[in-house]
């Protein structure tokens, strides 16, 4: 009889050690096991041996060990994110493991030898990015979008198979996923393998198995779940549209990919790509900070006698541009009639969901907020409900003023639904879609893709869903209705932020495939950083930003905490945040403490909630003052925002 440790996958496990089970031989490190966890049976990761006989009661375990087996990597991994995003070992755990394994072995058949692929020649820009990606370790692809990052990709892609290695491709959305999938499978056929949250659990268990039992290299393709397969040698690891805030987990153990794929291509010895034509201002500075190559792409990939694209603004203070719609200018109606008796396709970008965002009485005041949350309830006219996008309450819209009777109920501040209704009103007949998190499952962008591609679609309307890494070949105008939503919000990445939307929505046309026209809508058409999106001028805002967050420190010149408590008045919310504010100051010192004041959405769900934001320059700090938290209190160690 032998003792295990192991790592038990089990969200309900608190814990911070292993557990110790017992079995009739040693396993050896990264075994799969099933234990019992009170009453149930979970999945486990042997990671030692005892021969010695605890002083409690120990357990069976149930089944295992299995053929497949975690690789040594992934069990560093876990070790390395046990210190350096503090979470429960069983949350930890079950990043790493499916729910189950498959009950029957699957069979592993050997892949067809690896060919020598027809890909489209590299242009200029290409090589000399391909030339700079030398050795393991960070570099950062900072490519205009329609410069052909995809295609370096499977350049390299195809280099690491060769050396016998395999890659992960991270793309931030499912819907990318897809797109880069098919590309990649056109090129490399079953070695190909796609990771997503909407495959079923069965699905996802039987991938897992598959890789941690295939012995040739494969192509991993998924969303940041991805980077926790059980490769064993890994060469290459891409995050695409390394900027966005989809990379990073927003419950525990709240990590970042790109820190992820750090540690792990460190682990391996593989090397990192971050690709993106708007980086994010930390991972510009630190690979320059840290000497890593910064690789300019800014040629266009498809060689075409198309201008790349031009672009107007108009100004939404200019109501003479807006006879025809109060929501869209005549200069866009105009871009959108002549798109459509081309019969090419129109994209029109609104980061803002439903019908109307405010629902209010004009002779009285009383707006429409939600009794949870006290946030205005947004208006979906295809439904005639009023919704909290916090909380999901619903209520139905009111034909009168609830407090003074009065009919002069208002609805203002536009969302997508009411964009397309206008649109259905002024182009009758016309084959219009919506994309944005309200759709349903079958009406997501990558259910209708190809349809898209084909133009079976002429005008699409949406929010940042539409603004991702699409390539669509039949598309010629982009309109943007508030280019300015974004860029008020109290938030240290506001700039940032709006930045990277308004260049990413830009660049869906000027790829080559056709003339490409844009309208922008804007309340602010003078602001530098306006001038920096049209421009290009990466390096002005870069600098700019860069001196702001070294001014009022923020990163990457600090560490940052965001520590809330919820309680069920504002009074205990408020005196919490003050008691544990004036922990801090006593025991840490060498911590600024911002706040503490109430949440920007104060009241969720009947809860009010009070914050405080931590800067540190030691990130060990921060991490020592998660593990003393008290009760009642959550935590986001670097978050993307403070909101």
């Amino acid at each position: 009889m032998t003792y295990v440790e192991v790592l038990v996958a089990d969200a309900t496990f608190h814990g911070n050690e292993p557990l110790t089970y017992a079995a009739d031989n040693p396993l050896g490190p990264g075994s799969l096991v099933v234990v019992p966890i009170r009453k149930k049976q979970v999945l486990g990761i042997v990671s030692g041996n005892t021969s010695k006989k605890p002083a409690f009661a120990v357990k069976p375990i149930i089944d295992g060990p299995f053929n497949a087996q975690v690789p040594a990597a992934i069990l560093q991994l876990f070790e390395w994110m046990k210190a350096y995003y503090p979470a429960p070992l069983g949350v930890l755990a079950q990043l790493m493991l499916p729910k189950q394994l498959p009950k029957k072995p699957l069979p592993i058949a050997p892949l067809e030898p690896l060919s020598n692929p027809e890909l489209p020649p590299l242009g200029p820009d290409q090589q000399a990015a391909l030339q700079a990606i030398q050795g393991a370790g960070l570099h950062v692809l900072h490519g205009e979008t329609g410069t052909g990052k995809t295609r370096v990709y499977m350049e390299l892609a195809l280099r690491t198979l060769h050396a016998g290695r395999s890659s992960i491709i991270l793309t931030p959305e499912i819907g990318l996923t897809s797109q880069l999938a098919n590309n990649f499978k056109t090129v490399f056929g079953e070695r190909v393998l796609i990771i997503h949250s909407q495959l079923t659990a069965a699905t996802r268990e039987r991938l897992w198995q598959y890789i941690a039992e295939q012995s040739e290299p494969l192509i991993i393709i998924g969303a940041r779940s991805a980077l926790f397969s059980p490769v064993r040698n890994l060469g290459l690891i891409v995050i695409d549209e390394s900027h966005e805030t989809a990379y990073k987990q927003d419950q525990a153990p709240y990590y970042h990919a790109t820190n992820v794929a750090a540690k792990l291509a460190s682990l391996h010895g593989a090397i990192l790509i971050l690709g993106s034509a708007t980086p994010l201002v930390s991972d510009y500075y630190i690979a320059e900070a840290k000497h890593r190559p910064v690789i300019r792409m800014s040629q266009p990939a498809k060689i075409s006698d198309f201008p790349e694209r031009t672009i107007e603004v108009v100004d939404l203070k200019s109501r003479e541009f807006f006879t025809k719609s109060p929501y869209l200018s005549s200069q866009l109606l105009n871009g959108i009639t002549t798109t459509i008796n081309q019969k090419e396709q129109a994209l029109i970008f609104l980061n803002r969901r439903g019908t109307a965002r405010v629902v209010f009485c004009e002779k009285c005041g009383w707006q429409a907020t939600c009794p949870h949350c006290d946030t205005p309830l947004v208006y979906h006219g295809d439904s005639h409900i009023m919704r909290c996008h916090s909380c999901e309450f619903k209520n139905s819209s009111p034909t009168s003023c609830p407090d003074c009777r009065n009919a002069s109920v208002v609805f203002k501040s536009v969302g997508t639904k009411a964009i397309v209704s206008e649109l259905e009103r002024l182009y009758p007949g016309t084959r219009i879609m919506r994309f944005d998190t309200d759709n349903k499952k079958d009406e997501r962008m990558e259910q209708h893709y190809d349809a898209i591609r084909r133009g079976d679609v002429d005008i699409l309307v949406g929010t940042q869903t539409l603004a991702k890494g699409l390539d669509l070949p039949r598309l010629s105008l982009v309109g943007v209705v508030i280019a300015d939503t974004g860029l008020f919000f109290p938030d240290f990445s506001a700039q940032e932020r709006t930045y990277e939307l308004l260049s990413q929505v830009i660049g869906r046309v000027g790829r080559g495939h056709r003339h490409g026209r844009v309208v922008i809508q804007t309340y602010t058409p003078e602001s530098p950083l306006l001038e920096s999106v049209l421009t290009k001028d990466w390096p002005t805002f870069y600098n700019a930003e860069l001196t702001e967050r070294r001014t009022f420190r923020f990163p990457p010149f600090c560490y940052l905490l965001k520590l809330s408590a919820r309680r069920a008045t504002p009074d205990a919310a408020q005196k919490a945040a003050e008691n544990l504010a004036g922990e801090i100051r006593h025991n840490h010192p060498g911590v600024t403490i911002e706040g503490p004041a109430p949440a920007f959405h104060e009241k969720v769900l009947g809860k009010y909630s009070w914050q405080l934001i931590l800067k540190a320059s030691n990130r060990s700090h921060l991490v020592r003052i998660i593990h003393a938290l008290p009760s009642g209190w959550s935590y986001d160690i670097d978050p993307m925002n403070l909101l």
